[in-house]
């Protein structure tokens, strides 16, 4: 048994069997919770949906719950395996419709080779149901079952062997053959395979403007023309007058071909007789019709496909299905309808188009690609379809009159998407808007690292900040270049040669003088980008400083210090984390900087704290841990941030905030409301203050490795102006998180 084998049977049987489950949504762990969830409580909604049939979708998960339906008669390339052999393949398509869309999904697999049976048995699935996708069942029944229940049932029905590979080959065909300077009213195709997918494949280029005269489908048989008496209604309809003896006649000349059959059936000699600029769909899987080797050494002006993901341009069905059902349950659509597949069609090729992002990149080991042959369709792991091909299909349902709930506001429809791959990005999103309201300069003292670039880049383009990039100029402008970015878009300053360091010096040496700075040593100092960019920001020169992307946190923080200060009031600056764990979120400070700050410190921290969230629009919700709660061990540690508690109310009575707490009580909001009901912290705290930076160290870096947990920061509080600190390996999304932060906390400081 190869190690693929035994690694795949592994992933299916290890732990709980499969690869799905059902967990509740709503919490059932008491007498209480059961009741609402169960009897009796569970009989009012009952009684709403009985008097308004529509409140289904209102009280149940029904507009979010697909059945992915089987008969087993055509799994993959493995044919008729059955129902049971099947069931893997509808667990893993389950699978993708969460990871992808956050659709949630019932495998039903039936045990008949009736279409009848199949259809009766679907329609009466329909009360439970918001869509059905069909999988996995042979033509020439797939087209009986298909139509007879879109005729007959109010919800979608897509048939993604059909439709699926029929959308993503049709967006890459649009792009290919833009790329190879052809139109698609005059491209000829040649079209190996006449199930399901050939079939609705070419019914979706004749919609994008292929002309159906020019397109001659092969079968097992061979080429389908008007002269062939064995022919159903679905193959007939591609039947030519002209007559090619074999594949290889009718591949003379073509300008695409399209395979949609089995493996290795297509020579090098066939792919040498096509025309100028060939346009090649390989997609039989997983063995393609021709290797992407033989085919790219026979040509080298080819564009090619195929269905694997080891090669460029893998047509997969992922890019399409989990974003058309998206789209269509997200405005009640009654059906999916031809203009619901162009419109996703539309939206992939038109993204394939737009610069691609460090998240892909990494996903695909850093690897750079951009459009053009080997980069026609987007990669699966490109978060950007969902908002893209979700919308497009929700508006084509809503122009077509068959959406039951349209969408009024897109703008926040595009949000509510993003927030479906997780709470990070919208609390980001929060801090993004607020930035691009008025963008400022942020300057960059590591400019010539490539993640900062790329940041950089995305922040202008996205009018979140003006960027400054410190460090060799002809470094960094060759490195934009190369990055494919225009060099308009960024002020370069070598701390090394401009005059500007003369003004900083002098301004510095003022400052330092009596604290054991030379001339000599100001001079050194400003050369350092570091440095250099505090002094931009204490003058005016920039209005924030992003850094420490290469360094120790000290490298860093220790110029901004000397440079600008802290803000005026207080005694430290500190550092705070924003943790998201299954999308609740907490603020951790301090973890960052102060080792054993003392009770007035801790109040500090708290205060700057709480203001920093109520910049992401959160209230905040204060507890002060320790190891006590509320006096039960009175310990000098513990005595300190009691009296923490104490000198914030004072100060700040407007804040919510208790403690000396443990972590439990804090975020557990049952305990504080049962065991302590005098405390003054309503429900889980949200801010959580550490008693030195060994606890809030060692706790956060433990959730961060230990579990799921996405920590954005640290975000650096307490300084006259903004100064904030990346880590080390931190991605380009992370950096561009932290440049808007940056820039709100600007406009503070303005």
């Amino acid at each position: 048994m190869s190690s693929n084998k035994e690694e795949a049977l592994r992933y299916h049987s290890e732990g709980r069997k499969g690869k799905i489950e059902v967990i509740p949504t709503k919490p059932c762990f008491t007498a209480h919770e059961l009741s609402l969830a169960y009897t009796p409580g569970v009989a009012e909604p009952c009684r709403e949906i009985e008097k308004n049939d529509d409140d289904v979708y209102k009280y149940t998960a029904k507009g979010n719950l697909v059945a992915v339906v089987s008969n087993g008669t055509a799994v993959l390339g493995l044919g008729d395996i059955g129902p049971h052999a099947g069931k893997p393949v509808m667990e893993g398509k389950g699978v993708l419709f969460k990871r992808f869309a956050d659709i949630d999904v019932f495998d039903i697999e039936l045990k008949t080779h009736d279409p009848k049976e199949v259809i009766r048995a679907v329609q009466l699935l329909e009360p439970t149901f918001g869509g059905i996708n069909l999988e996995d069942i042979k033509a020439p029944e797939c087209f009986e079952i298909e139509e007879e229940l879109k005729k007959t049932m109010n919800i979608p029905v897509f048939h993604d062997d059909q439709h699926g590979t029929a959308i993503i080959s049709c967006a890459a065909l649009i792009n290919a053959v833009e790329i190879a300077g052809k139109k698609l009213d005059k491209i000829r195709i040649v079209v190996n395979g006449a199930g399901a997918a050939a079939i609705s494949c070419c019914n979706l280029y004749v919609a994008a403007g292929v002309k159906k005269e020019n397109i001659a489908m092969f079968d097992t048989k061979g080429h389908i023309n008007h002269s062939r008496t064995d022919l159903n209604k679905y193959k007939d309809k591609y039947a030519t007058n002209d007559k090619y003896k074999d594949l290889a006649d009718g591949m003379k000349d073509a300008d695409v071909f399209v395979g949609l059959s089995k493996g290795n059936v297509v020579s090098k000699e066939m792919i040498k007789s096509m025309a100028k600029n060939p346009i090649v769909f390989a997609m039989a899987n997983p063995d393609p019709e021709i290797t992407y080797e033989d085919a790219t050494s026979a040509r080298k002006d080819i564009i090619m496909a195929t269905g694997r993901s080891d090669y460029p341009n893998q047509v997969n069905n992922v890019l399409g299905f989990p974003f058309i059902f998206r789209g269509a349950l997200d405005v009640r659509a009654s059906q999916i309808n031809e203009e619901m597949k162009m419109a996703a069609t539309r939206a992939l090729a038109g993204l394939a188009r737009e610069k691609v992002p460090e998240v892909v990149l990494n996903a695909y080991g850093g690897k750079e690609f951009s459009f053009g042959p080997e980069y026609i369709i987007p990669k699966p792991f490109d978060p950007r379809v969902l908002w893209t091909v979700a919308p497009a299909v929700a508006r084509a349902a809503m122009e077509t009159k068959v959406a039951k709930n349209p969408i009024k506001d897109w703008e926040a429809y595009k949000i509510e998407l993003q927030e479906r791959l997780g709470f990070s990005t919208e609390i980001a999103r929060v801090m993004v808007h607020k930035a691009q309201q008025n963008p400022k300069k942020v300057v960059y003292p590591e400019g010539e690292e490539e993640k900062i670039i790329r940041a950089a880049n995305s922040c202008y383009d996205d009018n979140i900040a003006k960027p400054i990039l410190l460090g060799n100029e002809q470094v960094i402008k060759t490195r934009i270049v190369d990055l494919g970015f225009d060099l308009k878009k960024f002020e370069i300053i070598d701390p090394v040669t401009t005059t500007k360091g003369v003004t900083y010096e002098e301004e510095f040496y003022q400052r330092r003088q009596r604290r054991g700075v030379t001339p000599r040593d100001v001079k050194l100092l400003m050369r350092d980008p570091n440095y250099f960019a505090a002094m931009m920001v204490e003058k005016g020169d920039a209005h924030a400083m992003v850094g420490g992307l290469t360094q120790h946190y000290p490298q860093t923080i220790r110029p901004a210090l000397q440079c600008i200060g802290i803000k005026e009031g207080l005694k430290v600056v500190s550092g705070m984390y924003i943790v998201i764990i299954k999308r609740k979120i907490f603020f951790f400070a301090d973890c960052t900087v102060n080792v054993d700050p003392t009770a007035d410190e801790l109040a500090e921290i708290a205060i700057s704290a709480a203001e920093a969230v109520k910049e992401f629009d959160i209230v905040p919700k204060i507890a002060m841990l320790s190891f006590s709660n509320f006096g039960s061990a009175p310990y000098p540690q513990t005595i300190k941030v009691a009296d923490a508690v104490k000198i914030v109310k004072q100060r700040r009575p407007d804040l919510m905030i208790d403690g000396e707490m443990q972590a439990d009580t804090a975020v557990v909001a049952e305990k504080i409301e049962k065991e302590y009901p005098f405390s003054s912290l309503n429900g889980t705290a949200n801010v959580l203050i550490f008693p030195t930076l060994e606890a809030g160290n060692i706790s956060y870096k433990l959730l961060q490795r230990l579990t799921d947990a996405t920590v954005i920061g640290p975000i650096l509080m307490g300084m006259k102006k903004p100064v904030h600190v990346i880590q080390r390996g931190d991605t380009v999304n992370d950096i561009i998180n932290m440049t808007a932060i940056a820039v709100v906390g600007a406009k503070d400081h303005k």
